[in-house]
């Protein structure tokens, strides 16, 4: 099995490969985000170890820069920091895994181990609703060949409603699943977004996609004219 491990902290990288290659891997280091990210499109790698905080570019960069790009070999991201925030925009730019440093070699084969016998993840499928497509993996979305410009929040908004499209989905749905279970705002809030989101990817087109479906929700329709 063959291993790359992005690292800046050459004793650290150097650790790490020779651990690694004590339990029979193969492993490759790069030691900025620009050599790791051209590694790890070039090779063919089981697994890649990647560190936040790298010259050149960053780990989260290197991250998504991957999975934008259709490459999902299992990664494992490397914070020094023990941060909820860390792990979280780790997980949200595609990686597997994270371990936060200082960490046991024993714990950091474990979880290697642990994504080869998963095995890769397949890209998530691109949405298409007539004429209006949603990429999740490269958080990119066109209506026809015109890509649209969208906040996080409204690319999940549109995300779910594509994934209900010809459904009915009311208010408190919408605030469960793009917001969370616990938002305790103002739920117009959904009506807001709602407007913003017609902007984007309807009225600039002439279309009716998103529609109300008065003292019900909203129903996203593939040919709203």
């Amino acid at each position: 099995m063959r291993v790359l491990v992005v690292e800046d902290e050459r004793h650290l990288a150097g650790g790490i490969k020779r651990g690694l290659e004590a339990e029979g891997f193969a492993v490759d280091i790069a030691l900025d985000g620009r050599n790791g990210l051209e590694r790890a499109n070039e090779g063919d790698y089981d697994a890649i170890v990647l560190d936040i905080m790298l010259p050149g570019m960053n780990g989260y960069r290197v991250c998504s820069s991957l999975r934008e790009a259709g490459n999902w070999t299992p990664i494992i991201m490397l914070t020094a920091k023990d941060g909820e925030l860390d792990e979280a925009e780790a997980l949200d730019t595609g990686a597997d895994d994270f371990l936060s440093k200082p960490f046991s070699y024993i714990v950091l084969v474990a979880r290697i181990r642990a994504l080869l016998r998963r095995g890769g993840r397949e890209r998530p499928p691109v949405l298409d609703v007539g004429d209006l497509r949603l990429d999740p993996a490269a958080h990119r979305a066109w209506r026809g060949d015109v890509e649209i410009s969208l906040t996080p929040r409204q690319f999940s908004l549109l995300e779910y409603l594509m994934r209900k499209a010809g459904e009915v989905v009311s208010k408190a749905e919408i605030l469960e699943h793009v917001w969370d279970y616990a938002f305790d705002g103002d739920p117009n809030i959904v009506e807001v977004y709602i407007r913003h989101l017609r902007k984007r990817i309807d009225e600039p087109f002439g279309r009716n996609a998103i529609q109300t479906v008065r003292l019900v929700g909203y129903r996203l329709e593939a040919d709203g004219g």
